[in-house]
């Protein structure tokens, strides 16, 4: 007898969560720093869209702006690393500093604070117009990065010395991974209190019909509204560590193609699933270094494949293994 849908999920998450963290731990046995990279990569990539999955999958916000908390979240730990490394204070004296959780509330404060303003302003419109504004606003930023000379403008900002974290050898590629397997962990915890909550029926019950929900004296805007901070909160974390894992942080991480690619990541993997952004960033990375090493057009079957998903499997790659999901 084929099990339900919900038991073939949760197994599939499971699994999903042993093998991201079993590959680099079999890695590091062999001496293979590479792959261990490559998980972490994953698990980076994974918590960004968990961040854009509260949004997206739970409130039906189809954000093309989401690098720029990506982004802000990289510049944060970029300009507080940098400044730590040259031992100069911040802006108005304020002191800098090297210590991963306090870049990372820094990298989420920020967030946070801008994407107030960005979703006030776009959530006034709906559709195709609350893309565009979204986009338009990342874009924005982006702009603003390139024209910022005493942060590398176009060539980006260097990180010399990896951030640390108290009792963790951060320059070790295993103890780093562990760290944002941890932080993804608590994301996708994040996410299943939030989709099982009272918020998240309302934030579903907003994307489904906001104008019942505000007959029933549920503010739709608010829902959203908070919605749209903490993923921002959420993506910008991530955007922190990524840049840690590169040692670098540029324009590139605001740039409208790492919205799409976020985008790709959540659609991938099953909008609206816990795994989800899992699933979907292990696809994309394992794409990229597999068909990457035979073919610069490696991008072509990524989009053959998204094609594929959008047309025959609304559910993504979640969908695939566990079936259509049930609510209830």
């Amino acid at each position: 007898m084929r099990p339900p849908a919900v038991k073939r999920e949760a197994i599939a998450n499971a699994g999903l969560a042993l093998l991201l963290l079993a590959v680099p731990l079999a890695a590091s046995t062999m001496g293979e720093p590479f792959y261990i990279t490559l998980a972490t990569r994953i698990a980076v990539l994974a918590l960004a869209a968990v961040g854009l999955n509260i949004a997206l999958g739970l409130g039906g916000l189809v954000s093309f702006g989401h690098a720029a908390f990506f982004g802000l979240g990289g510049y944060a730990a970029g300009i507080l690393a940098t400044h730590a490394f040259n031992a100069e204070p911040l802006f108005f004296g304020i002191p800098s500093t090297t210590s991963m959780p306090v870049i990372w509330l820094v990298a989420m404060l920020v967030c946070g604070l801008i994407a107030l303003p960005i979703g006030a302003i776009s959530l006034r419109t709906s559709g195709v117009y609350f893309i565009m504004i979204t986009l338009a606003f990342a874009q924005m930023i982006y702009y603003f990065a390139i024209s910022w000379p005493a942060y590398g403008g176009e060539d980006g900002l260097s990180i010399y010395v990896r951030n640390s974290f108290p009792g963790i050898n951060t320059a070790r590629p295993l103890p780093f991974f562990l760290v944002c397997y941890g932080l993804l962990a608590l994301g996708l915890m994040l996410f299943w209190a939030l989709r099982g909550s009272r918020f998240g029926a309302a934030l579903q019950a907003a994307r489904q019909n906001a104008t019942r929900l505000a007959a029933v004296g549920i503010p739709p805007f608010r829902i959203r509204l908070t919605a749209f901070a903490i993923s921002a909160m959420v993506t910008g974390l991530a955007g922190a560590l990524f840049a840690d894992l590169n040692r670098f942080t540029s324009p590139s991480m605001l740039s409208w193609h790492m919205s799409g690619e976020l985008l790709v990541l959540v659609i991938l993997g099953g909008k609206g699933r816990l795994f989800g952004p899992v699933a979907g960033a292990m696809l994309y990375v394992l794409l990229e270094y597999w068909l990457g090493g035979i073919t610069e057009r490696w991008q072509f079957f990524l989009g053959l494949i998204l094609l594929g998903v959008v047309l025959f499997a609304r559910g993504g790659l979640m969908g695939l293994i566990a079936g259509k999901e049930r609510h209830g």
